[in-house]
């Protein structure tokens, strides 16, 4: 399984938990359950074996890490999202900035630039190819600003 994998499960994680009261640890636990986990085998072949250990460690430090620095994240998007009232911009959009900025803040093993792109990859994904340049944009911008020269 490769880490964009691990990433877009990581964005299922973190989407789901802006819909209920769970916190990272127990969104977790259920989303890696051994039904679940089956259901995943029988879908891809990538997870027969399980999910390798590097991408369930990757896994478990965004999820949980987004989920511990959720106020300051969403203060960075609040503050890049210039013209925007952060409750307009869709719920997809706001997860995948969240994983983004969180890698470049504290994952320093993560290139800036694919953090950036991968990004991009899942609202092209998840969302809409004007959401996919606005975050883009967002990113981009943040990196400009926040990250050491």
């Amino acid at each position: 399984m490769s880490r964009r994998t691990a990433r877009e499960m990581a964005l299922h994680n973190i989407f789901s938990m802006s819909f209920t009261e769970k916190d990272a640890e127990s969104t977790i636990s259920d989303y890696l359950s051994e039904e679940f986990l089956r259901s995943l085998a029988a879908e891809h072949e990538n997870f027969r074996d399980g999910l390798p250990e590097a991408q369930l460690a990757y896994l478990n430090e965004v999820v949980t890490g987004v989920d511990r620095h959720l106020a300051e994240l969403d203060a960075y998007i609040e503050k890049y999202t210039k013209g925007w009232n952060f409750n307009r911009i869709s719920r997809i959009s706001v997860c995948i900035m969240r994983i983004s900025m969180y890698e470049m803040l504290y994952m320093p093993g993560i290139p800036d630039s694919a953090s950036i792109n991968e990004a991009v990859e899942l609202a092209k994904a998840y969302d809409s190819p004007e959401a996919a340049s606005f975050i883009n944009g967002v990113l981009g911008t943040f990196y400009r600003e926040e990250r050491p020269k």
